[in-house]
């Protein structure tokens, strides 16, 4: 048999130890805030039916979903009519995809489970989802969300503690760092992109629009117009919207001039009054988020979100959006349960990862697998550590025997390898005395105490 060079599918990637460590900060400080705002646990199953989520991202999300083929031979079944046409042999050689997201499989978790829910209902989950895209910078074929949802309430009091929940979470994250992260949090609401639709003279384009703004960012105010025209916009019409893009003064400033501008449209000044609720809620909870920006070309390409919608841009590395959600009243619709809103968030993990290792804003302790490891120097001391190995476990220590008593050389190079920062010599006079020696290396101290003591010290040290 020929050996194979090993490789990974495009646009995934490998995590060692060290990597995982700072995963695990990333999702942990992820998770203990949405439990602080009483969001519980779920998960679903990483594959749905195509029929699940298929439809729901528009037509750009939809040409990304990754197709599994069913099992077994299937197209020995199938006439020669349907293999000439893909569009007629897809549904009988592929029923299942791997999830895109995580807001679909939510909606349809709600609706077979809604009679053993309570409404409103608060979940936060974090698990992959795959997007059959063109790997680059920040855009993986297989990544990482953590989301929060509250679904069966209207109110935007969600909305306003899902900006308070962005803001506590990138806080925590860059806690105690020489370096920061400068980031915005930016919200608009859908509303207002259907009424500047609206005001320009193209009802009914506002998915065109939502998607052509969407871009921005990537192509440029230009480039954007030119999409729209391409997709119906009338020129005329485009240079209405060009005050759009220059908007100026604070939030409540720019709320303002929306209100002027959309002055003859009914479902636009609803997105602007929902906008300023939640400003005003945020001022309730006296709470200053001052990354908070209103920005009117926001628009979240996705085709579910009905209302408030948010993104989160770092300023300070080249990275695109890290967060992002919104409002949605017609998820569950899809389903068979109407009339449900829901509103969430959803952190994107890895590029979250890649921020922060950029600027190099990952607590050094996060990188420790092991708090101590036990060096022997013979047999007769590596047996007698094993009492010590347990007393330490015991007390929820993370520690280590070197598996074997070699040199004591090579052991100490295995605790500095993985940066252990404590280490306890067993040799015959320690085995005597019951004092075993222990060093701390990262200030290149040592100290004969009793094992009692050791633990103490560990348990202190792991608090602090």
């Amino acid at each position: 048999m020929s050996k194979q060079k090993p490789s990974l599918p495009k646009g995934t990637r490998d995590f060692g130890p060290a990597e995982m460590g700072k995963r695990h900060f990333i999702l942990e400080t992820i998770k203990k805030v949405y439990q602080k705002y009483g969001y519980a646990p779920i998960e679903t199953p990483s594959m749905e039916n195509l029929s699940v989520l298929q439809g729901k991202y528009g037509d750009e999300g939809d040409q990304l979903l990754f197709k599994i083929l069913n099992s077994g031979d299937f197209l020995s079944k199938t006439d020669q009519e349907d293999i000439s046409s893909s569009r007629n042999l897809l549904p009988k050689i592929s029923e299942k995809g791997l999830r895109y997201d995580l807001t679909v499989p939510f909606a349809r978790f709600v609706v077979m489970h809604q009679h053993e829910l309570n409404f409103p209902f608060k979940r936060y989950q974090i698990q992959p989802v795959w997007r059959a895209d063109r790997p680059q910078k920040g855009r993986y074929r297989e990544f990482y969300q953590c989301d929060a949802d509250a679904i069966g309430t209207d109110s935007l009091l969600c909305e306003a503690e899902i900006v308070l929940m962005i803001h506590e979470v990138f806080e925590k994250l860059q806690a105690k760092q020489p370096n920061s992260l400068d980031y915005a949090i930016k919200i608009n609401n859908r509303k207002v992109l259907s009424g500047i639709v609206e005001v320009i003279g193209a009802s009914g384009k506002e998915t065109d629009f939502a998607v052509a703004i969407d871009k921005l960012d990537k192509i440029g105010q230009e480039k954007v117009k030119e999409e729209l025209i391409d997709r119906g916009f009338p020129t005329e019409s485009l240079q209405k919207i060009d005050p759009l893009f220059s908007l100026s003064g604070d939030n409540r400033q720019q709320l303002n001039h929306l209100k002027t501008f959309l002055s003859t449209s009914e479902i636009g000044l609803k997105g602007v009054a929902e906008l300023e609720e939640v400003l005003t809620i945020l001022e309730g909870f006296g709470a200053e988020v001052p990354q908070l920006e209103i920005d009117v070309t926001l628009a979240r390409g996705l085709s579910y979100y009905t209302g408030a919608i948010f993104e989160v841009k770092p300023k300070n590395v080249e990275m695109g959006s890290i967060s992002g959600g919104g409002r949605y009243d017609g998820l569950t619709d899809n389903f068979g349960l109407p009339n449900v809103s829901g509103v969430g968030i959803s952190f994107g993990v890895d590029r979250i990862y890649d921020v922060l290792e950029e600027l190099n804003l990952f607590p050094e302790s996060n990188q420790e697998t092991t708090q101590v490891l036990i060096v022997a120097f013979d047999e007769e001391t590596w047996k007698y550590s094993l009492k010590a190995l347990n007393a330490l476990r015991v007390q929820g220590i993370k520690s280590e025997l070197y598996p074997e008593p070699v040199k004591l050389k090579k052991q100490m190079k295995y605790g500095n390898d993985k940066n252990i920062p404590y280490v306890i010599v067993i040799g015959s006079e320690e085995m005597k005395s019951g004092k075993l020696t222990f060093k701390n290396m990262q200030e290149g101290s040592q100290s004969n105490v009793e094992l009692p003591e050791i633990i103490k010290q560990l348990t202190n040290s792991s608090v602090n």
